[in-house]
Parts: structure tokens; C-alpha cells; sequence
């Protein structure tokens, strides 16, 4: 892509945890609008691993695409391309550095919820896990038939309220059957009345999950 293509390339990249030719697994941490890296890299405080690489990109202008998750998804390019380009960028990172796919984890939280489950979605492999903080796939409608292929397994995790105002509960559910139609093992937590945040169970649910991944057999590539 030249660079009006592709908005949100060159963007800084936060780390915090292990290196990653060191680390036992890697997650990839995608803000919300109107945050940025540092925001979501916080969040890996919590969790005190040092044997993970915590990575972080951030948006250009704070915002992965400009438009509601809901509109057509063509409204929101070339800012959505860009977006899933920059996970694609840092899954291959992650293998040069010896972190394989199947022990990477996407976690996001809002617009980066979205954009984990939709990278995910559309590009379905055996991952450490999927992890969408008040997300869901992207787009005016969904059709479980534009998604082919095998999720062969992935631990999926989507937490959301019922009355969140920025993402509606049908297109959570919705989200969560195609993830479930793909292969993966999904967990979904719908908290009544939570609002457009994260909780507590939210928080030991991803903790519970890196420490599946990072518990499971080691495979580290050249």
C-alpha cells in the first residue's frame, strides 16, 4: 500500500513483558478509539507475566477506522485494511522472533475488539486465543457464509454489556456463532448493565487464558 492506503503503517509499537525471542507467547493488544498504545498495555500490568511479550500498536489519529463497527465495512477503508494489515505485520514478527501463531493471543477492547475478531475471522488458524473486550465483527451485516475456514480450536473469549451503548448485543451473539461456526471454542459473558468498560471477570478471564497458553506444550521455531 502507498501511504494514503495505508494510514497506519510506521505507527508506534509498545512492548512490555518478556522479548519476544524469549517469551513463551505473545499477545497483541488493540486499543479503542480515542486511546492509544499506552492505554492498553496497561492493562498488562494486571496480569504480571514476565514470560509474555505484551505488544501494542497504536492508531494513527487514535482511531483504527473512522466510522461505526456497524456501517458498511467500505466506508471505513482504506483505515480497516491498514488496521488488520498492522496484525498480519506483527504475527510475522512474532515468528521470525520464534512465537508461532498458535501461541500468539489478540486481545482488544472496543474498536480493537472489533478488529480481533474480524482479523481472526477472516483469516482463521489456530491462535493462543481471541479475546474481544466489548466488540464484534464488522460491518452493516453479517453472514456466517463470507467466512471460510478453521479456527481449528482457538479458545475465543467475547465479554460485553447489555446495554452498552457503542455495541450492540445482537451483534454480539452474532459474533460469537460465526467464531463458533469457525472452529472455535468460544466463551461468551454478557454482563447485565455494565457499560462501555472492563470488569473484573473480564480481566480473570484473560488471565485464565494466558496462563493456558503459556502452560500449554512450547513449540519455538527457528
Amino acid at each position: 500500500m502507498n501511504p494514503d492506503q495505508d494510514p497506519h503503517r510506521g505507527q508506534p509499537v509498545l512492548a512490555a513483558g518478556a522479548d519476544p525471542t524469549a517469551a513463551k507467547a505473545a499477545m497483541i493488544m488493540l486499543h479503542g478509539r480515542g486511546a492509544d498504545a499506552a492505554d492498553i498495555l496497561a492493562l498488562a500490568g494486571v496480569f504480571r507475566r514476565g514470560d509474555v511479550a505484551f505488544i501494542a500498536p497504536e492508531a494513527a489519529g487514535r482511531a483504527w477506522y473512522p466510522y461505526r463497527f456497524f456501517m458498511p465495512a467500505a466506508q471505513n477503508e482504506p483505515y480497516l485494511s491498514s488496521a488488520l494489515n498492522v496484525i498480519a505485520t506483527l504475527l510475522a514478527s512474532l515468528a521470525e522472533d520464534g512465537i508461532p501463531q498458535e501461541r500468539c493471543a489478540l486481545l482488544g477492547f472496543s474498536q480493537g475488539a472489533c478488529l480481533a475478531l474480524e482479523y481472526a475471522a477472516r483469516q482463521p488458524r489456530r491462535y493462543g486465543a481471541v479475546i474481544a473486550l466489548s466488540g464484534g465483527l464488522i460491518g452493516d451485516r453479517i453472514d456466517p457464509a463470507d467466512y471460510a475456514g478453521s479456527l481449528d480450536g482457538t479458545p475465543v473469549f467475547i465479554g460485553c454489556s447489555d446495554v452498552d451503548q457503542h455495541i450492540p448485543v445482537a451483534r454480539v451473539r452474532e459474533s460469537a456463532e460465526v467464531m463458533r461456526r469457525l472452529g472455535g471454542k468460544v466463551a461468551e459473558r454478557i454482563y447485565p448493565g455494565m457499560g462501555h468498560t472492563i470488569n473484573e471477570d473480564e480481566t480473570a478471564m484473560v488471565g485464565a487464558l494466558i496462563d493456558a497458553l503459556v502452560a500449554s506444550p512450547t513449540v519455538k521455531t527457528a
